[in-house]
């Protein structure tokens, strides 16, 4: 006999689901909010509504590993035993001992946030949830035996395992990955990085900061567009008026909030942005910064910047020549960068038993924290429901949700609601978008203050929900 999963769930996830509205905070409104974003501890949420539980008493007994720590990770690793119950042995397999968040990273480079205030770790999952937390990399998969092997030697069995290895790096434009460390910090992995490149721009005088975008699908659609109004609103706050920032798309447009970000290239950072769509051709002297590209006429340019941030192509995680992932056949799709899913419970589409989440999935959702923790929920509601003999719930919702700072004090919002297509067997705008013109994501209205403080107390519950 199969036991019936609790339908508050479900509930659960919705409400963590919901869409922002006219400016209020949105996706994560059940939990609690927290007041600042602003300190240097590792706990800068309040408790989620999580603080009084009791693991769900389901009666199911199953090994499940969840591989990497991020938003996908974590949370998933947390809801399993949330939900699963104590039957339920959950490990989570992260060689780094704390997390540093990519979500509200680029104020680091203005001195509003410290990497220190973006460092989370894995305390509350293993003393609160009783989460196995392992500290190893995995170097290989064995799929007919399911078990891993890891980096410390060791082998781990799994009934059911979840993939969250997020993104890695190509080498692109002439450079390496010596120089993304060392000379053109590209910073899309918060971290050292992101202390050299604000170095790196409170170093500079009156010049030229250059940022190249990749072709999208890439992590965090309008977090590029964010990063170049910060550079922006710095150099001219900071370093005169002969500052400016160069944006060097490889997209043929804007890739999110496109009035936003194009009021703000044109109007509150005229003359200091300048925006180039379509452009290829990009390649980058390490040495002496100088970029040279095609423009989107076929005109070749080169500019001598004084700083450059080339944000390059992503990939899954181990996808690489010679990576775990490829090794074991998991980056299935067309181009060899993604892992394609069923979305309905994000499992492999070729394997049985394992399943990929966050930024290393191809699901038809941005690439991003909060769809990561969306995602995370449904995988681990999904992988509960199979243990229990049921399918997975059959028309799943998710939103995605994010602000973006434009300047020091201002921020804009985006929302998006996503349901399942039976059809195309993805995940797709829904039908309205929480906005009756159409399918279609929402931008915020206008920029303000009032966004900027919202932007921390979304950021602090989101951050509670998958690691408090």
């Amino acid at each position: 006999m199969t036991k019936a999963i609790n339908p508050s769930r479900r509930r659960l996830l919705l409400l963590a689901g919901a869409a922002l509205g006219s400016g209020a905070i949105g996706g994560l409104a059940h939990f609690a909010h927290a007041d600042s974003d602003s300190d240097d501890n590792d706990e800068h949420f309040e408790d989620s509504a999580n603080t009084s539980f009791t693991l769900a008493s389901t009666g199911l007994v199953a090994r499940v590993v969840v591989v990497g720590g991020g938003m996908a990770g974590a949370t998933a690793a947390k809801y399993l035993r949330l939900w699963g119950g104590s039957g339920l042995q959950v490990t989570l397999v992260e060689p780094n001992a704390r997390y540093t968040s990519n979500i509200m990273s680029n104020l680091v480079l203005n001195g509003s946030r410290s990497i220190a205030s973006l460092g989370y770790t894995y305390d509350n999952l293993a003393a609160k949830y009783g989460v196995t937390v392992k500290a190893a990399r995995l170097t290989a998969i064995d799929s007919a035996a399911r078990s891993l092997t890891l980096s410390d030697g060791s082998r781990l069995a799994y009934d059911r395992l979840i993939l969250a290895p997020g993104v890695e790096f190509s080498d692109a434009y002439g450079l390496t990955q010596a120089d993304y460390a060392s000379r053109t910090p590209h910073a899309w992995q918060a971290g050292p990085q992101t202390a050299l490149l604000a170095s790196q721009l409170a170093a500079m005088q009156d010049g030229t900061f250059v940022m190249t975008i990749p072709k999208a699908p890439y992590r965090c659609p309008p977090g590029p567009y964010e990063r170049a109004c910060l550079v922006a609103d710095y150099l001219k706050t900071y370093r005169g008026a002969g500052s400016r920032v160069v944006v060097l798309d490889e997209n043929a447009t804007i890739q999110a909030e496109r009035e936003t970000f194009t009021h703000a290239f044109g109007v509150t950072h005229a003359g200091v942005i300048g925006y180039e769509a379509g452009v290829t051709g990009i390649a980058i002297d390490p040495l002496t910064r100088r970029v040279s590209y095609v423009d989107a006429v076929g005109t070749p340019r080169t500019i001598d910047a004084q700083a450059v941030s080339p944000i390059p192509p992503h990939r899954a995680s181990g996808s690489g020549a010679g990576g775990w992932l490829a090794a074991a056949g998991l980056n299935n799709s067309a181009d060899g960068r993604w892992c394609v899913v069923d979305v309905l419970s994000y499992q492999f589409t070729a394997v049985a038993g394992i399943h990929v989440i966050g930024d290393a999935a191809s699901c038809g959702m941005p690439k991003a924290g909060h769809v990561a923790n969306q995602e995370a929920k449904i995988c681990a509601d999904a992988i509960i429901r199979l243990l229990a003999g049921q399918q997975p719930d059959p028309a799943p919702v998710a939103n995605s949700a994010c602000y973006s700072p434009i300047t020091a004090t201002t921020a804009s919002w985006l929302t998006a609601v996503y349901q399942y297509d039976s059809a195309g067997r993805k995940m797709v705008l829904a039908a309205n978008g929480g906005n009756p013109v159409g399918a279609t994501a929402i931008e915020a209205a206008s920029v303000s203050n009032g966004n900027f403080r919202q932007m921390g107390t979304w950021f602090n519950t989101l951050m509670g929900d998958s690691f408090g």
